[in-house]
């Protein structure tokens, strides 16, 4: 049975082979995943239809695959045939004795023996992609495995002996020779930019070059949420198992500033603005693979406790790459906050085709003139709005912030605002 690449999602043609779940030789259960793939926006687990035995891998990982693509065999069956292919190995001695004349040729004709239908030899994935870095024949390559399977210590080991024969010219271009020449004697590491980080790049430099981007700054004290935290936590956890965050506060904040602001809650198509009638908010999260923005549904029909449940379910899911597409597409407006990592002042980058987005900072005791001759520490957060100036003028953006100030600094507000 062929595993091919399966539909991953609309307007998605191709994915990265993130990691071999199993190994050739490895029995599969109907239903079990043996391979993740990495997608523009989400990791998908690729299921095997049947039980059988995975007896072929055509793709290693990091090798980009497109939707149809074959790139597993599974023989069918219940057990894996692990005794039944360790026998031609046994047998070929005694019927080809002369072969042990010769040191290479028991290894290539257990490599024979070991390929599958389309006559490759059984590799993992790590010794694949390393062959190919080297300008290495599988196919030549010498293995300790009793079921004839390549490993990366039989691809690395193999390496000396073409650079003692007259080969090395070839395959010492397709190394990275050249580097430490710029630099020599200083250390340093080549990294291959995963299919995510390489989308995340190209549309934040997208959104620089379309967008007529600008920020505007205030600052909020966030003496009354911390005190009404403070009181409200422990009522508040017993009566929904989840503690009330800041995001919740900043979420109804947004949604309410939205609503008097529209435009802000919009984007651009062609010589239209579409103005949004629904508030799915999304929730900037670290992932480990880069920034991902899953999106909170219809946060203004919700209460805070939907929301900090909506906020950790999104989050558990990234950093587990679980998200699917559902979870990241048809976000209106984002909140990213870097005053998790300490942040304490920066430029949002928007997240189109949004034209707006608020970006939350540390918050740190400031001395604050509370009048002409009293000076205060307050827990203070600077916050920033970058915007899309071709559809929001300053004013509206001032004024989207000014009202998420004076929300956040007399929060019981919130309940009759959002």
């Amino acid at each position: 049975m062929e595993i091919k690449v399966p539909e991953l999602a609309e307007s998605i043609t191709e994915g990265t082979v993130a990691s071999w779940l199993k190994q050739p030789g490895d029995h599969v259960e109907k239903g079990e995943a043996i391979v993740e793939l990495e997608t523009d926006k989400v990791n998908i687990e690729v299921p095997s239809e049947e039980a059988g035995t995975l007896t072929e891998v055509m793709a290693a990982e990091g090798d980009t695959v497109r939707v149809g693509e074959t790139i597993a065999i599974i023989s069918a069956g219940g057990e894996a045939p692990k005794p039944a292919a360790a026998e031609p190995v046994q047998e070929t001695p005694k019927e080809t004795p002369k072969a042990e004349e010769k040191a290479e040729q028991p290894v290539a004709v257990a490599a024979t023996e070991s390929t599958s239908v389309a006559d490759r030899p059984i590799a993992s994935p790590a010794a694949r992609k390393l062959a190919r870095e080297k300008g290495i024949d599988l196919a030549q390559v010498a293995t300790q495995d009793p079921l004839g399977r390549i490993r990366v210590q039989d691809v690395a080991t193999f390496e000396v002996a073409p650079r003692e024969q007259a080969k090395p010219a070839p395959t010492k271009p397709a190394t990275p020779a050249p580097a430490p020449a710029a630099a020599p004697g200083k250390p340093e590491e080549r990294i291959k930019m995963s299919r995510r980080r390489k989308t995340i790049a190209n549309r934040l430099v997208e959104v620089q070059q379309t967008a007529a981007m600008l920020t505007t700054f205030n600052e909020i004290d966030m003496s009354a949420v911390m005190a009404l935290r403070k009181r409200r936590q422990e009522k508040f956890v017993k009566e929904n198992e989840v503690k009330l965050g800041f995001m919740s506060f900043f979420t109804k904040a947004a949604v309410a500033a939205l609503k008097k602001m529209p435009y802000l809650n919009a984007e651009i198509q062609g010589d239209e603005i579409v103005l949004k009638k629904f508030y799915d908010i999304g929730i900037a999260v670290s992932a480990p693979d880069g920034l991902v923005v899953p999106v909170v549904r219809d946060a203004d029909k919700k209460n805070f406790a939907e929301i900090e449940k909506d906020i950790i379910q999104l989050a558990v899911k990234a950093r587990d790459n679980k998200l699917g597409l559902s979870d990241l597409t048809g976000g209106t407006f984002t909140i990213t906050n870097g005053g998790t990592f300490g942040s304490l002042m920066s430029t949002p980058i928007l997240n189109g085709p949004q034209v707006a987005i608020l970006g939350m900072h540390a918050i740190n005791l400031r001395p604050v003139a509370i009048d002409a001759e009293r000076m205060e520490n307050r827990p203070m957060m600077y916050v920033a709005l970058s915007y899309d100036h071709r559809i929001v003028d300053g004013k509206e953006a001032v004024t989207f912030l000014k009202h998420i100030k004076d929300l956040l600094e007399d929060p019981e507000s919130l309940i009759f605002e959002a």
